[in-house]
């Protein structure tokens, strides 16, 4: 009996020694068959020059291959479509997008033509004013330097739309203008076929400038042929007094004397900008002929604060964030322009 039992279990041991040996072989020919894989994708890889293995993700971050340079990132694979228009020569793209890559390097680009049912639709959906413009896909959430710039993007459903102008792009083409309402300040024919639209900033010393140099010139040359609106756009986080100012200059409109007191306001600026109050916008509103009653009342009431704040906020949306910035039609003129340059737009929009 014990013989026997013995006998058995010599032979079950042979059985589970043979079934092991059967395991190491097999798992020995998958093992050199992976492994034999492996060398025979790098092989391959390195005599067609395209693809990578994992082993050589592994071993380094940059490396080399078939003449260039492989980086990998730990961000992820970011998409942004381009709004542009190929018939428009400063809309091209190309420049602002390698500027982008350098700070979102895992972007890949997509253009829409806005000329395209598709850029149409795309333009309207995003709100787009301006081109080249860049939609961002919800990924660049994940990347470093989101948290940094977040500031100047605008999320819209799941996308980010860049403002170009916030991150220092170059504008190519404006698709929108500012609109032209019976509230905002402006000077000849509403039915005139040249639109001058300014954005300015009666503290702005540069603003004064384009006053003097620019508008008047235009003002005096070209009369009802052009409608001139001034739009406000306070900056007072540099010009404290510029408020009260504009409010000054709206309450003088509302008794037709905007022309006259835009004046004083842009020759008196050294003075009145270094005091406080509204003082001095209340003497030279009287200096001038204006209702004195009622403009104090206009003035301390801040009857036109409301529509000074959609101002700014207009001239933001359009990307504007200093003074002067001059709207002819469709063409923008941003800083201080040149008269030569503005009437030279000017009569080339006339021509049409």
């Amino acid at each position: 009996m014990e013989m026997e039992e013995k006998n058995n279990d010599e032979c079950c041991s042979q059985k589970n020694n043979s079934k092991k040996i059967k395991n190491l072989i097999s798992l020995s020919i998958l093992l050199g068959g992976l492994f034999i894989g492996s060398l025979f994708v790098d092989v391959a890889q390195l005599i067609k020059g395209s693809g990578f293995s994992q082993r050589m993700l592994d071993k380094s971050d940059v490396f080399n291959s078939n003449g260039k340079t492989w980086v990998a990132f730990d961000e992820p694979i970011i998409k942004v479509q381009v709004l542009t228009d190929d018939a428009c020569e400063k809309c091209n793209p190309e420049e602002a997008v390698v500027g982008l890559k350098r700070e979102f390097p895992t972007m890949l680009t997509q253009k829409i033509d806005i000329n395209s049912d598709e850029g149409k639709d795309f333009q309207k959906k995003f709100e787009i004013k301006t081109i080249p413009a860049f939609v961002f896909s919800n990924e660049v959430e994940k990347t470093i330097i989101f948290s940094q710039a977040k500031a100047a993007f605008t999320k819209v459903e799941n996308s980010y739309v860049l403002s170009s102008t916030a991150v220092g792009l170059p504008v190519g083409k404006y698709i929108e203008t500012p609109s032209v309402s019976d509230n905002d300040i402006n000077i000849g024919s509403r039915d005139a076929k040249v639109k001058v639209i300014e954005f300015s900033d009666f503290q702005c010393p540069y603003c004064r400038k384009s006053h003097e140099e620019v508008v008047s010139k235009i003002l005096k040359e070209y009369g009802d042929k052009v409608l001139y609106v001034f739009k406000p756009f306070p900056l007072e986080n540099i010009h404290p007094q510029s408020r009260n100012a504009v409010l000054a200059a709206e309450c003088a409109n509302e008794q037709g004397k905007f022309g006259q007191y835009s004046d004083k306001l842009f020759t008196t600026q050294d003075a009145w900008g270094k005091v406080s109050g509204t003082v001095s916008f209340k003497s030279y509103a009287k200096q001038i002929g204006i209702n004195g009653a009622q403009f104090d009342q206009c003035l301390d009431s801040k009857k036109f604060d409301d529509r000074i704040n959609a101002s700014i906020e207009e001239a933001r949306n359009f990307g504007i964030s200093g003074t002067p910035a001059l709207f002819i039609n469709d063409q923008v003129v941003s800083g201080l322009p040149k008269y030569d340059d503005v009437k030279k737009i000017i009569d080339e929009q006339l021509s049409k």
